[in-house]
């Protein structure tokens, strides 16, 4: 039995409903040629470095162009899919069900479908569509637990006028130096939504989305922007905020967000994230930041996620995740697939927090990784960043202070913007090379923590985004 048959019998097993929502994913190996070489030099550059300082990018004037992939003759894998007898007869099956909720919702960039089916027409997946490759079930997705901490806290009060976290990860000191701020540079947030009227976020919003659960675009407008929750606006203020509290509590303040609401009051599906993404790719994101996920508790990886990572980094964007805030030896997904860039948390002593997630993960058998690396053992996360004692902003113009990985990840997706600022080259770089360039940058120049290498409780180490900046000056960046 294949490996789609199997999936195929897995989801049946597990399904008690008669009718119900799946992902499709149509990329080939073919389609990945290119990818799978280049993610080969990385994994083979990362298991036998032991300094964080061998993984700097190659000089800008030592790049060469990459190598163009024509398009297949018969159009993308996702087109023959959308357009084969298989998912024609699975669209008219649904009868007099909205279209936009149950029919088929395709997303090229990310090589995905999504579609409302009943078992008998699964079972006729395998045999009847050679344009796939794997199958997953839209499972929900909910937000990290995170907890609020005491304005009181040392860490807050030794700050006055800026948060700990901008000292500490360099990026107060990369303004000065270097002009950085993010200009140009558009942040997706992909989270519970944002509210647009905080006198920190005001006028940095430059588009809204609301996601349906299969997938479905509910609003597409940014004058319609909200917060279903407050998470959404304290990872945004994170990214972009100002000082109109009278502390500076934003990475990057001079770039703009793309919020994508994908999780309604803290709950959603992979599909609405998926969506969110997809929609970020085609609204010009620089940056994606997803501080979300649900804990696995194997160390096996399903890669719902990963045709959507590759989509994003072929059009020039990282996509950082959190790891997760269950603890020591967890991780979440997405934030446990090797081609997320993932985050844990550390705080003002940069002591890794004590619920900041972190585990070696396997991968089996994948379509995304070459067959000669297989079985493929790897640690997460890539790095860590300040995310105890963080404050920033939340709805009704106020603001909060609150633990979490969640609050780890916008520092990183904020020191990106600075990085990928007007005054720095790095958008320059052929998409196929952006979005590596970045991360290869960001994981070079850490402080290294724990263990020499990358280690489970803090990656590669803290992020130093002055460093950072500094080196790719340096590279002609």
């Amino acid at each position: 039995m294949d490996s789609l048959s199997r999936q195929v019998e897995k989801i049946n097993d597990e399904s008690d409903s008669g009718r119900f929502t799946v992902i499709v994913q149509t990329r080939t190996r073919e389609d990945l040629k290119r990818h799978l070489q280049s993610a080969g030099r990385i994994i083979e550059q990362r298991r036998s470095t032991v300094s964080v300082r061998e993984l700097a990018p190659r000089r800008m004037t030592e790049r060469r162009p990459s190598a163009k992939l024509k398009p297949p003759a018969n159009g993308s894998a996702i087109e023959r899919f959308s357009t084969s007898d298989w998912a024609r007869n699975a669209i008219s099956a649904t009868g007099g069900l909205k279209r936009k909720a149950m029919g088929m919702q395709t997303f090229p960039a990310l090589g995905l479908a999504a579609l409302s089916v009943t078992k008998e027409q699964l079972n006729r997946l395998p045999e009847e569509s050679p344009f796939v490759s794997a199958v997953f079930v839209n499972r929900e997705v909910r937000l990290p637990p995170v907890a609020r901490t005491d304005r009181a806290s040392p860490a807050i009060e030794e700050n006055r006028g800026f948060t700990w976290g901008l000292m500490r990860t360099g990026a107060m000191s990369a303004w000065g130096a270097f002009d950085v701020r993010g200009q140009g540079v558009k942040v997706a947030v992909l989270d519970t939504g944002v509210d647009a009227t905080h006198p920190d976020l005001k006028g940095k919003i430059s588009g809204f989305a609301e996601f349906g659960p299969n997938g479905e675009t509910v609003v597409d407008d940014v004058t319609k922007a909200y917060d279903s929750d407050r998470h959404g606006t304290h990872c945004a203020g994170t990214v972009v905020g100002g000082r109109a509290s009278g502390h500076w509590i934003g990475m990057a303040p001079e770039a703009r967000i793309l919020a994508g609401l994908v999780l309604k009051k803290g709950r959603g599906t992979d599909l609405q994230i998926l969506a969110g993404i997809e929609w970020a790719i085609a609204k010009g994101a620089n940056v994606i930041s997803m501080s979300l996920g649900g804990l696995r508790m194997s160390a096996d990886v399903l890669d719902t996620y990963t045709s959507a990572f590759i989509g994003a980094q072929e059009a020039g964007i990282p996509v950082v995740v959190a790891i997760g805030n269950d603890g020591h030896q967890t991780s979440g997904a997405p934030g446990n697939d090797f081609f997320a860039f993932t985050v844990g948390a550390v705080d003002v002593d940069d002591r890794a927090a004590g619920f900041s997630g972190g585990r070696t993960q396997v991968v089996g058998a994948s379509r995304f990784i070459d067959s000669r690396y297989l079985p493929f053992v790897y640690s997460k996360p890539d790095v860590v960043a300040p995310g105890v004692d963080v404050l920033s902003a939340i709805p009704g113009k106020k603001y909060d202070a609150w633990n979490g990985t969640s609050m780890a990840t916008p520092h990183v997706a904020g020191a990106m913007a600075l990085l990928l600022s007007d005054s720095i080259k790095l958008r320059q770089l052929p998409v196929e090379d952006r979005s590596q360039a970045l991360k290869d940058l960001i994981v070079s120049t850490c402080q290294p923590l724990g263990e020499s290498g990358q280690n489970h409780r803090f990656g590669f180490g803290r992020i130093n985004v002055l460093r950072a900046v500094g080196r790719a000056i340096d590279l002609g960046y």
